[in-house]
């Protein structure tokens, strides 16, 4: 029986949150059921139709309350004009009004803690705590879990553990080409036979960019020709891209150091890499780039914060660090960087095979489906 159901997201813009509401939406529509999104609209719109969910463009991101209150009426009509089953939210502000539409309906509410939603008074997790009235409750790591537990005292039996999915079609070691390397040597001015350790991520104080580059004059000789490359967007952070341009001069390391904004092929830059760093300052709720580092065979040495702590293996598909000391972070990336062939050989397989057991999309997909098909048979409302 074809099923419809409506995921509700402030935008479609970058981010997990919309790639998992993307892969989603194709999920359902391979299966033969319908898929509606409803969001502010956003860059990501043209993709989410071509994987196959109609989007219907509607102002969800508001805060204002009384605009909280007119959306849920919005949507009230908007369930029962299109005979929606399941309303799924990934957001707090859109998840207000899809609660109070789906009380009005008798529809179905799920929702997924996409992050570890701070909260600094009782009104501000007040606001949050609409995120725990899901039927059931979506977290995206073990961390996000221990998270509502604890902070929301939400009984465990509601709450699903689902890791956000990895394309693992897209990052396959033998897939990128010489070509596609060559043209990222280039626009990075790598020469031949320099090691690579490489940064993705947004620039931003949290992502600990800084630390790595005052790691750089602490390595080892023994590592040889060493490029540190720091992959990231500011996204109008200037005064932070800044700062890290003066603390590169201050250590006299330009000639080791490479800033480079938004880069279009991972997986040739991750097969570039001899290690990857995430020295993330705070907890990540999944973080998607020490699994797609691993789904690629490459070491990684991350933060041990967070739900870093579940997906990369000490020893074993990397190493974990608390992200304040830069001596102890050179010590591990000088390590990394003199494994033997054999021992690179064994952390790659352990790491691949680590990442597609548990990280990748059609996985998470159908770990989701089955969520919605268990509230569908439970009748749960």
């Amino acid at each position: 029986m074809m099923r419809t159901v409506l995921q509700i997201i402030p935008n479609m813009g970058a981010g997990g949150a919309e790639q998992a509401c993307i892969d989603i939406a194709a999920g359902l529509r391979e299966r033969g059921d319908r898929a509606l999104v409803v969001s502010a609209g956003g860059k990501r719109v043209p993709e989410l139709e071509r994987s196959g969910g109609l989007h219907v463009q509607h102002p969800v991101s508001a805060k204002n309350p009384a605009k909280i209150i007119a959306n849920a009426f919005w949507l009230a009509r908007f369930i029962r004009e299109q005979r929606v089953d399941i309303v799924h939210a990934r957001s707090r502000a859109p998840a207000w009004s899809a609660w109070l539409a789906c009380r009005m309906t008798s529809c179905r509410f799920v929702t997924t803690f996409h992050a570890a939603y701070k909260f600094s008074n009782a009104a501000k997790k007040a606001y949050n705590r609409v995120m725990t009235r899901g039927l059931r409750i979506i977290a995206i790591s073990e961390f996000i879990a221990a998270q509502i537990r604890e902070s929301y005292g939400v009984a465990p039996e509601k709450i699903r553990v689902i890791p956000r999915g990895i394309d693992m079609k897209k990052f396959v070691p033998k897939s990128v080409t010489d070509a596609r390397r060559e043209a990222l040597r280039q626009q990075w001015k790598l020469g031949e036979g320099q090691r690579v350790i490489l940064l993705p991520a947004r620039l931003s104080a949290i992502k600990g960019q800084a630390l790595l580059i005052q790691v750089m004059p602490l390595l080892s000789s023994s590592c040889g020709d060493v490029v540190a490359v720091i992959v990231g967007d500011d996204q109008g952070r200037s005064g932070y891209r800044q700062q890290l341009q003066d603390l590169i001069a201050l250590l006299k390391v330009q000639d080791h150091l490479r800033l480079v904004d938004h880069c279009a092929d991972m997986p040739a830059a991750y097969s570039l890499a001899d290690v990857v760093v995430v020295p993330s300052k705070v907890p990540e709720g999944f973080g998607r780039v020490p699994v797609e580092a691993m789904a690629m065979g490459v070491p990684v040495i991350a933060s041990n914060l967070g739900a870093t702590i579940e997906t990369v293996q000490e020893g074993v598909t990397g190493w974990l660090l608390p992200p304040v000391d830069p001596s102890r972070w050179a010590e591990a990336l000088t390590h990394a960087l003199s494994l033997s062939p054999e021992e690179r050989t064994a952390m790659a397989s352990a790491a691949m095979l680590r990442a597609r057991t548990y990280y990748g999309r059609d996985r998470m997909v159908a770990d989701t489906l089955q969520l919605y098909d268990d509230v569908m048979r439970e009748g749960i409302r």
